[in-house]
């Protein structure tokens, strides 16, 4: 019988994990990426000698599947992960404090920290370790936490705007690419529980040592390659059509034909590929965007003495080391990551230096003497879907109306917030149910998760 025929229209974490799931199931697979090069949202480039990687992306011990991932991909030791987590966490009055995880169980792991984090006061922190024992509470899956902010859920329970702004935010901005104001409470419950809270080692994190092309594009087209995959890159796809029980597409003005498809291009991208009546467009346009922009600070010397670092009382969010990723013999190169940046996408590259540049002098005080050798900005204005109150009944599964034709992304119902560890769970399931779905019987669901040798 001849090989089920699957094509993967879009090449990020989604489609890598989407074709690599398929091929390792016999079916023979190819790959269709508009741009030059695989990885989607997470890439490097060249710039001046050293790599720059178009944002800062970082995982924790819970993101179970995509430690899998990149076990596949054989780079697991290229991602350091934490023993126990420590964030040290800046402001430019010079207070310092750090969160860290002590060897006690969840959810008391984190009780110590919580009770002496000096950016609150000891009405606050209390506060706060109620409040956390209440999220531990929450179902992430009740609908009905889907119709609140995170915001008003936290001041419902005695948060004060600082402990909202100086604690909860720092990791609800990142994780949510939204302020507590803005972000659902069922993703806010989900991030908390999961990633804080339920275990003790699940919030450990875990940060590339290798520019970003290195760790997913690149050695996922070597997986690829190895299991019999076709990689088609500079092929975007125009349309995907039903084809007498197959579907056909065009790519750069000639036809392909696949018996089917798994689509996982962004949220906004997909209705202008699929036949109409195959999914709900508005629901997608509903989803909106919010943005991400980094900036790139290249030192002459080190100036942040610590592997990264998040700020409070200051227009800084979280800063990291990326001098050895990027290849610097010498100096240092600090990435500062700006989620939820409405703000900042639209800003000019000397306005951004003109308000961060100081910041950043404030909070890591070795800045003012150092040189600034280069200043460069990298903006992704919809790097994430707009994870608000109602946004979980927006998000379709993998599977459309159309037999054979699925969706894979960040942006589907995963359950999880719009991160990598969702990205390659969207993957994961698009590939079964299509493998569920076309002979069954011939190509087995794959539970193997490891490299292939």
């Amino acid at each position: 019988m001849e090989k089920l025929r699957v094509a993967v229209v879009g090449g990020g974490l989604a489609g890598l994990q989407a074709a690599l799931e398929c091929a390792d199931a016999g079916a023979a697979v190819t790959l269709f990426e508009a741009r030059r090069r695989l990885g989607g949202a997470t890439f490097s480039v060249r710039r001046d000698g050293y790599w720059l990687d178009n944002g800062q992306h970082v995982a924790l011990r819970c993101c179970t599947d995509y430690l899998r991932f990149l076990r596949r991909l054989g780079v697991e030791d290229k991602l350091q992960l934490q023993a126990r987590m420590r964030i040290p966490v800046l402001s430019p009055h010079g207070r310092r404090a750090t969160l860290a995880r002590t060897s006690l169980p969840a959810p008391l792991h984190l009780a110590p920290t919580l009770l002496r984090y000096r950016h609150l006061d000891p009405r606050e922190r209390v506060a706060a370790a109620r409040a956390a024992i209440g999220l531990q509470k929450l179902d992430p899956a009740d609908p009905r936490l889907d119709t609140e902010t995170f915001g008003d859920w936290l001041r419902a329970r005695g948060q004060s705007a600082r402990a909202v702004r100086a604690l909860w935010n720092l990791i609800a901005l990142p994780t949510l690419n939204l302020d507590a104001d803005e972000a659902s409470l069922a993703l806010a419950a989900k991030v908390f529980r999961t990633g804080l809270l339920d275990s003790a080692g699940a919030c450990d994190i875990g940060v590339p040592s290798v520019p970003l092309q290195q760790l997913h594009g690149d050695p996922a087209a070597t997986a690829l390659e190895r299991r019999g995959a076709r990689v088609v890159l500079g092929a975007p796809v125009r349309a995907v059509e039903p084809n007498a029980g197959a579907f056909r597409f065009r790519v750069d003005g000639s036809f392909e034909e696949a018996d089917a498809v798994v689509v996982a291009v962004p949220h906004d991208a997909v209705a202008r590929l699929l036949p109409e009546a195959t999914l709900d467009a508005d629901a997608l346009a509903g989803l909106g965007a919010s943005p991400i922009v980094n900036l790139h600070f290249r030192y002459d010397r080190i100036v942040l003495g610590e592997p990264f670092a998040a700020v409070v009382d200051s227009p800084l969010q979280w800063l990291f080391d990326r001098t050895a990723s990027a290849g610097l013999g010498s100096g240092q190169l600090v990435s500062v990551s700006i989620s939820g940046a409405d703000r900042e996408i639209s800003e000019t590259r000397a306005a951004l230096r003109e308000r961060y540049e100081p910041a950043l002098q404030h909070v890591l005080p070795v800045a003012r003497d150092a040189v600034l050798l280069d200043f460069t900005v990298t903006r992704e204005p919809r790097a994430t879907f707009r994870g608000t109150p109602g946004s979980g009944r927006l998000r379709p599964g993998p599977r459309t109306t159309a037999p054979g034709l699925f969706l894979a992304g960040a942006w589907t119902d995963t359950g999880w917030p719009a991160t990598m560890e969702g990205a390659v769970r969207s993957g994961l399931a698009a590939a079964r149910a299509l493998l569920a779905e076309s002979r069954p019987q011939q190509i087995p669901l794959s539970d193997r998760l490891e490299p292939v040798a």
